[in-house]
């Protein structure tokens, strides 16, 4: 099949190098040269422009936000010059509002249009093992699955409406993000009456909360090892927003993630947004004098 391929940050150059690998011819276009040279090396088709990459049987694309998508394949309508019957997969964490109006869009050029955001850091993606939220018309998804299939462990569909996907996944990184301050807290708590962060990071990550977040993050807290960043915290920062505004939305109240979001502010006027968003812990000590 033949593929398109859009955001080759650390998560989009493993999963276009996995399509590779498995065969498929792949198109890539990046804003910046260098991952593309990365992705040219091992077998895939440098694209002149966007518009060219619009040209393949489907699109891949994994960018940072809903600005960065709206600037690549909206303004100026690059997508009215796709290829008849493209298929998109949009791979990322956009809000709940911008999904809607991609599949208003898709639907009236004649494209399909999916929302399949990912659960799994960069090694994650790199070794294929990704979890995929997908929503979107049922036969469409059948066309694509052997692609998701490639890229990730498990595929979760949650129905016809894109829309979906991306609030499980807005939800789920709210989550993560919870587990984080909750972590961020307690070893706090804990170092402050003598207890050292690592050995009770330990304990509970080996005990009442033995599960991959818990113990992912935990390890990184109890290491302080914020860099590289596996997910920077200013997305992290993003991400919680996108949780108010889908709230806002539904009238859900959601009080923890304003907590989270000051949170976030924090460490970025600290100048920690580069940073691995687990260095959200880095507040709960400067705030309690550790």
């Amino acid at each position: 099949m033949n593929i398109g391929f859009i955001g080759l940050g650390g998560m989009g150059r493993g999963i276009a190098a996995n399509l590779l690998r498995a065969g498929h011819r792949v198109q890539v276009w990046n804003r910046s040269p260098g991952p593309v040279d990365e992705l040219v090396a091992l077998g895939a088709e440098r694209a002149a422009g966007v518009i060219d990459v619009l040209q393949n049987d489907v699109l891949f694309s994994i960018l940072a936000d809903d600005l960065a998508l709206r600037s690549v394949l909206l303004d100026g309508e690059p997508l009215r010059s796709a290829k008849a019957g493209l298929i998109h997969i949009n791979l990322a964490t956009v809000s709940v509002r911008f999904a809607a109006e991609l599949a208003a869009l898709h639907a009236s050029l004649g494209q399909g249009y999916v929302a399949a955001p990912v659960f799994g850091r960069v090694d994650v993606a790199a070794a294929g093992k990704l979890n995929i939220i997908a929503a979107g018309a049922t036969a469409t998804l059948d066309t694509v699955q052997p692609l998701l299939d490639v890229i990730g462990q498990k595929t979760w569909r949650v129905g016809d409406e894109p829309t979906r996907a991306n609030a499980v996944k807005i939800g789920g990184n709210f989550m993560i993000a919870a587990a984080i301050e909750a972590m961020a807290e307690a070893s706090t708590l804990a170092d402050a009456h003598g207890v050292e962060p690592a050995q009770f990071l330990e304990i509970l990550t080996s005990t009442l909360f033995a599960a991959p977040v818990y113990q992912g993050y935990g390890k990184l807290i109890a290491e302080q090892r914020y860099a590289p960043a596996g997910f920077a915290l200013r997305l992290g920062l993003k991400d919680v927003r996108l949780a108010l505004e889908a709230g806002d939305a539904s009238n859900v109240p959601m009080p923890f993630a304003s907590v989270l979001r000051d949170g976030f502010l924090d460490a970025v006027a600290q100048g920690d947004g580069d940073l691995d968003w687990g260095a959200l812990a880095k507040v709960a000590a400067r705030r309690a004098n550790r």
